[in-house]
């Protein structure tokens, strides 16, 4: 069994995080921290590491969800780790005199018939490769797996772990933990596979130059089919956002994106890319590997919750994280007559009643109440009661018709 995980920066992680923990208490038969392969991609390297390590999904939602750090695991805040990149500047500024007096040089060379802007073109090397310094995730990841139990190196794992990275100067991915790209430390493959150009500068591992992993496929599941896996659960947490669907069906009425600026531009752009992309990936899988399953959990595109969210807020993360756990559970619920029988095909089940448990909640409760999450979860209860009374209705009015019609 395999668990392959996608980017989408410190929203994604989050979002997995809640998908997971939710995969983890309804599937019966199946363990998070045991399975034999882990693929993941930018911040879905961030999780599937800590996985291979023997973190638990409640773990992780208690340390990077809540910032609980008790049980020998460090609390994570995610502003930590998007500090500026001094250093990237400083070495930048630094090359400005050599590259101005190189340009004058260049130019004053032929004045009459040279081309000024051609001249100064080269100023562009002193622009800053990113914003911020994520050596931050390195130094986290490197501490926490450094804790008894548990390792920084991919040959020690039970299991194997693939982190997906590019190479800048060829363009072509490479999976950290293969032969011949095994002996690099986990934390710092994680940083690779999740340095996005222009946020975070390329990572240098061996003289080469590593950027975001998804830049040529969103998934790499194919990984995990290649190595022999037999069924293969993804999880991606970007998909584009369809305003007219979520005011179908009862989201308020918002602005158009396009007055939340070039961000919401950008990220709405993004998401379509990668989202259209990982469908082509899906859709071979079915061709290619016809001995395997390869089951996809992904938000619906009308999920304004996932698109707006501010992760820097400990009360929005907490916020995100349920979310994605209550949308993952009704996706299960909605999809158990589909999923059952392929899930059972590799010996597990689906608990319908850990679905239908209206006590549940993901985060633990604020101290000295017991908060909101009882009524959520009895909210979640009745919707999953609804759909289950709507599906049985509706397959009895299918079946009538066809009697009527023979």
């Amino acid at each position: 069994m395999a668990l392959a995980l996608a980017g989408g920066g410190t929203l994604g992680g989050i979002y997995e995080i809640g998908a997971i923990a939710a995969l983890s208490e309804t599937l019966e038969g199946i363990d998070f921290n045991a399975l034999d392969i882990y693929v993941g991609v930018s911040a879905g390297g961030f999780v599937a590491a800590g996985l291979a390590n023997g973190i638990t999904p409640g773990q992780m939602v208690s340390k990077f969800i809540e910032n609980r750090g008790e049980d020998g695991l460090i609390a994570l805040k995610p502003e930590s780790l998007l500090r500026p990149a001094f250093a990237e500047y400083g070495r930048r500024a630094g090359s400005v005199p050599g590259l101005l007096a190189g340009a004058l040089r260049h130019y004053l060379r032929d004045p009459l018939h040279g081309n000024l802007f051609d001249s100064f073109q080269r100023l562009g090397r002193a622009i800053p490769a990113g914003i911020f310094d994520s050596a931050g995730i390195d130094d986290y990841l490197r501490g926490l797996f450094s804790r008894r139990g548990r390792s920084n190196d991919f040959r020690d794992l039970r299991a194997r772990l693939f982190l997906v990275a590019t190479e800048l100067d060829s363009g072509a991915s490479v999976a950290f933990g293969e032969a011949g790209h095994d002996d690099v430390p986990i934390s710092t493959a994680v940083r690779a596979s999740a340095a996005l150009p222009g946020l975070f500068p390329p990572v240098e591992i061996g003289g080469r130059h590593y950027v975001d992993g998804a830049l040529r496929k969103t998934l790499h599941a194919s990984i995990a089919l290649r190595h022999g896996a037999r069924l293969v659960l993804c999880v991606n947490p970007l998909v584009p956002y369809d305003a007219a669907l979520a005011r179908l069906r009862g989201e308020r009425l918002r602005p158009s994106l396009s007055e939340g600026g070039l961000p919401m531009v950008l990220s709405q752009t993004f998401r379509a890319i990668i989202h259209s992309r990982m469908q082509v990936g899906m859709a071979k899988y079915g061709s290619e590997y016809r001995n395997a399953d390869v089951m996809l959990f992904e938000p619906g595109r009308d999920d304004a919750v996932l698109f707006f969210t501010n992760v820097f807020s400990t009360a929005s993360r907490k916020r995100l994280a349920e979310h994605a756990w209550r949308r993952t559970r009704i996706d299960l619920f909605r999809r158990r007559h589909e999923l059952g029988p392929i899930l059972a095909r590799h010996g597990i089940r689906i608990r319908l009643d850990v679905l239908r448990d209206a006590t549940r909640a993901l985060c633990a409760p604020p101290a000295g109440g017991r908060g909101r999450a009882v009524p959520l979860a009895r909210d979640l209860g009745r919707v999953l009661d609804a759909l289950d009374r709507w599906i049985a209705g509706h397959g009895a009015r299918r079946d009538e018709a066809r009697r009527v019609a023979r």
